[in-house]
């Protein structure tokens, strides 16, 4: 009974303040997709770096999990914590912001404190050298006046926005990713300046963009793949903001991911950049681009806020919708048990059809989203799913020929085909994710026994395979085993597997 009062209290918790959903390689219940939330106090805001995360509360209170080899959490050991843990020493000061970078973290509390802890190899700490730490030091450069509204993290780097429009950064400048010119690096904060006040920053891996206060986008950084969205000509001075002149309306949010760039413009979403494992969203065919494109395949929905990972994107709607695409390796674009594929096209989140999605955020293998039960009286939850069907009938049409089928396969072996060994190649096959029908309801049960690749039980996946009454499995299964092999199939074997494929 005492069991039973348990259960019914933590439904009621979860019911008040909603819930953080994980998925992907988050170091997390195993990096099982699962969720986790805070008795009396809510996420206010969500960072993901390469492979930790860190997560600040309406309370003011800091939680940190996931890989911690250079002390990225801050908890004063480097010893990986894959549960949500708080920050104790920072109580005190309450934090209000946070920034994870891809081995460090920023974050700045409401005495006005800048502090870093974790790799520091190019300075990106901001503390005058280059030694790493394993809990939050403060950072000297700021004083009560720089009242700082945002923080920003890369690879290797660092940036500060405040309130009046001054923007600082610091760290790795190898390829201008942080604006200075022909600086090498910086171990304490420089003041980067465009001549305006400054709205919004964002840190890619190797590439940086920032938002004007009248809504113009400047990029700086890297400059291959075209992720900075800019001419030949300006390319030539890609180490200073350079003015991107492709999207036609105001900016209000722009994302840098690792390889490609996503703003947002009154509701509607440009990318630009690297975008072979669809992270763009521009369909099967747009593999790069050095002009940025609106992204399509969203009907009437307006976006409201945007994420970047290393090779995927999440972007939410007006009426909490969610939507990704890009890499789905491990999960992590929360579509589901099924669904670890690439999606070259945005794809709506069906899990959180019955959830109000509030916040999203994007790491290198991983993704956390907040969210809260959608009351009924709000939406129709019919006619969501009907336009989730029919949306998912649309992109199924969009699949094309045969020939669109075998080039993105081709892709995906070419670049899988250095990780090869015969012990990856067998748990691949092994591993296959079940094909079927996604649930459209989020049930406690339907995310804590979603199992990622790797943990699939192999003597139940052989039975479920062989289990089918028809032939067209089989052909799927053949394809795939040949595919994780490397062996050779013909054009006519690939036409016949990806025809019975088709009708499934």
């Amino acid at each position: 009974q005492s069991m039973e009062e348990g259960y019914q209290n933590l439904c009621v918790f979860f019911l008040e303040s909603g819930a953080i959903f994980t998925f992907g390689k988050s170091k997390f219940a195993e990096n099982v997709p699962s969720k986790f939330w805070f008795k009396n106090d809510k996420p206010f805001y969500i960072s993901c770096g390469d492979e930790h995360t860190s997560v600040v509360t309406e309370n003011g209170k800091l939680y940190m999990f996931g890989s911690n080899n250079w002390g990225q959490l801050g908890l004063g050991t480097k010893n990986t914590v894959s549960k949500p843990t708080c920050v104790k020493v920072l109580k005190p000061e309450k934090v209000k912001l946070a920034a994870c970078g891809r081995n460090h973290t920023l974050i700045y509390t409401e005495k006005g404190n800048l502090y870093a802890t974790g790799g520091n190899s190019e300075g990106q700490l901001g503390l005058g050298g280059t030694e790493e730490r394993s809990a939050f030091h403060l950072v000297n450069y700021f004083t009560s006046q720089h009242k700082i509204k945002q923080l920003a993290a890369g690879s290797y780097t660092s940036a500060a926005l405040t309130e009046d429009g001054q923007l600082f950064m610091w760290g790795d400048n190898s390829e201008g990713q942080i604006g200075l010119g022909n600086e090498a690096n910086a171990c304490v904060p420089h003041q980067v300046d465009v001549g305006k006040p400054v709205f919004w920053i964002s840190c890619g891996y190797y590439h940086s963009a920032l938002i004007t206060c009248d809504g113009e986008l400047y990029t700086f950084g890297e400059s291959d793949n075209g992720k900075l969205g800019l001419s030949l000509e300006q390319l030539k001075n890609n180490r200073v903001p350079q003015l991107v002149s492709g999207i036609p309306r105001r900016v209000n949010k722009v994302a840098c991911g690792g390889g490609h760039t996503v703003a947002l413009a009154g509701g509607e979403v440009f990318t630009f950049g690297l975008g072979q494992y669809g992270q763009l969203g521009l369909g099967t065919f747009i593999f790069e681009t050095s002009e940025p494109k609106m992204v399509d395949h969203l009907g009437k929905q307006k976006i409201c806020n945007i994420a970047s990972g290393e090779n995927h994107t999440a972007l939410i709607t007006e009426n909490g919708l969610m939507y990704t695409f890009g890499d789905g390796r491990h999960g992590k674009l929360g579509l589901g048990k099924e669904k670890y594929t690439n999606q070259f096209v945005p794809t709506l989140c069906s899990n959180f059809l019955r959830f109000t999605v509030h916040l999203a955020a994007c790491g290198g293998c991983h993704m956390l989203v907040f969210a809260t039960p959608r009351p009924k009286k709000s939406d129709n939850i019919h006619e969501l799913e009907e336009n989730e069907h029919s949306l998912s009938v649309k992109v199924t049409e969009m699949g094309g020929d045969a020939d669109t089928f075998q080039q993105t396969f081709s892709a995906r072996v070419r670049r899988r085909e250095k990780e090869k060994s015969p012990e990856q190649c067998s748990r691949l096959v092994r591993t296959l994710p079940p094909l079927g029908k996604t649930s459209l309801k989020l049930a406690s049960s339907d995310i804590s026994s979603t199992l990622p690749l790797g943990r699939t039980d192999s003597n139940k996946e052989s039975e479920s395979i062989m289990d089918h009454e028809t032939g067209k499995l089989y052909f799927i299964y053949m394809y795939s085993l040949a595919y994780n092999l490397s062996f050779k199939i013909t054009t006519a074997l690939k036409k016949m597997i990806y025809d019975c494929f088709s009708h499934l």
